[in-house]
């Protein structure tokens, strides 16, 4: 498949989306909160349950995702840690340059992505990307959050258990290994999956609108060594833990590969927000460094996922 099918195939669709909300975004006023809690407590959950109680991906592979994940994820923070230390970064610019690093915008990028790109498989395999990274997102990323304010944040680990994405995961595995699942044609199912549909569209209008609501400011001078770290180191560390995990299923691996290489997530800079204690350093706020990597990052994506697709989709390196 040439690079202009692929972009107009996987690509444009998430950039028509989320330039509408854009446009929403700086045309009217538009509140992506209430979206994102409709999203987090109700259709995210709907989607992550019936794409994992219908998927066709095996128990062993379920488990290879789900540790790489982990894996990719405690890499990446190690990785942009020494970085940020050996470049001297100060908190809380430290803190939000490896929450940044380390969490790409699995949901409301990836899994529309993934499933343009490569079917029912790269959903499946999306979502339970998304499904692990929230866990991790909302303890690790929680306390790395936490100490950019100058505390430990132990106590922001339990709303991990607040997360419906946990439960939706943990229902639809039990569901499946008790055989409970109800059949997919039945009202049940195609209501669960309707819902679950309709977070796709959603979450890229969502993307769109808290880009359009960004303040950037001067903090795009500063986002080289983050945008660098999420674009180009990410990709190989997560081609890396694909080899070494051993996918059994090509498909599988190459959007496992494809997530990692996402850029920059929102949820930092909401966790930033709420737990840095507003610290900066030289007039510069970690949210407005997170908000800077998330633009940059995105903008960069554009050219950098479509040769990624196109070279995962020719099988030349799974």
């Amino acid at each position: 498949m040439s690079l202009v099918s692929i972009f107009a195939t996987a690509i444009l669709p998430i950039l028509a989306l989320a330039g509408i909300g854009f446009l929403l975004g700086r045309t009217q006023d538009v509140n992506p909160g209430p979206l994102n809690t409709i999203t987090l407590y109700v259709l995210a959950p709907a989607l992550v349950f019936h794409s994992l109680a219908t998927t066709t991906l095996g128990g062993g592979t379920l488990v290879r995702v789900a540790a790489g994940v982990t894996v990719y994820t405690l890499a990446m923070i190690v990785v942009s840690e020494a970085i940020g230390r050996l470049l001297g970064e100060p908190e809380p610019i430290l803190s939000a340059l490896v929450l940044v690093s380390a969490f790409p915008n699995a949901g409301n990028y990836g899994v529309p992505l993934s499933e343009f790109a490569f079917g029912s498989t790269g959903r499946s395999t999306a979502v339970l990307y998304l499904s692990v990274q929230g866990v991790l997102m909302y303890s690790v990323g929680i306390y790395i959050a936490s100490r950019s304010g100058g505390s430990a944040g132990l106590a922001g680990f339990k709303r991990v258990l607040r997360i419906p994405l946990v439960y939706a995961v943990v229902v639809a595995l039990v569901a499946r290994w008790l055989n409970l699942v109800p059949p997919v044609d039945g009202a049940a199912m195609e209501t669960v999956q309707l819902v679950g549909d309709s977070s796709i569209p959603v979450m890229l209008l969502i993307l769109g609108i808290q880009l359009a609501n960004t303040d950037y400011g001067s903090a795009l001078s500063h986002v080289g060594v983050a945008s660098a770290l999420k674009m180009a180191v990410a990709p190989v560390v997560g081609l890396g833990v694909a080899f070494a995990l051993g996918f059994a299923d090509p498909t599988v691996a190459r959007v496992f590969v494809l997530e990692c290489a996402m850029p920059a997530a929102i949820t930092p800079l909401i966790l930033l927000i709420e737990f840095s204690d507003g610290a900066t350093i030289g007039g510069l706020s970690a949210a407005e460094y997170v908000s800077a990597v998330v633009f940059s990052t995105t903008l960069v994506s554009i050219p950098v996922l479509t040769l990624l697709i196109a070279v995962l989709e020719s099988g030349m390196i799974i």
